[in-house]
């Protein structure tokens, strides 16, 4: 059976890195915290090279998450950036979420990476 989009809903999911660029800063050790109103996606995460970091977005129809981030590294700089999350429904009923991000501070490059649910 299919599963709807639209139907789900990303509140109080936690998700862990598995693959990211070279340029960004998260890691294996970040851990992200899904808040979801409606469709406002509030996400709130630190782990690793992260001390805290916020996302604020909107859900679209078909699952797609549109964020805008910052957060504080351990060296004490402030970063930000957009990003793009598109995902996917795994065979274990888990989700994987597939990010296209660009930096809006420092170098302004692009990367991209995947997170999955934590059970």
């Amino acid at each position: 059976m299919e599963r709807f989009y639209s139907d789900f809903n990303y509140d109080g999911k936690r998700f862990r890195i598995v693959k990211n660029t070279r340029n960004g800063e998260t890691s294996t050790e970040t851990i992200f915290h899904y808040k979801q109103i409606e469709k406002l996606i509030i996400v709130t995460y630190d782990g690793g090279d992260i001390v805290y970091g916020q996302m604020l977005g909107i859900v679209g129809d078909d699952g797609t998450l549109s964020m805008k981030y910052h957060h504080l590294n351990c060296s004490g700089v402030i970063m930000t950036g957009v990003c793009v999350s598109k995902p996917e429904f795994m065979k274990d009923g888990r989700i994987r979420i597939h990010e296209t991000w660009e930096w809006t501070s420092d170098e302004k490059s692009k990367g991209k990476s995947i997170i999955e649910e934590i059970e």
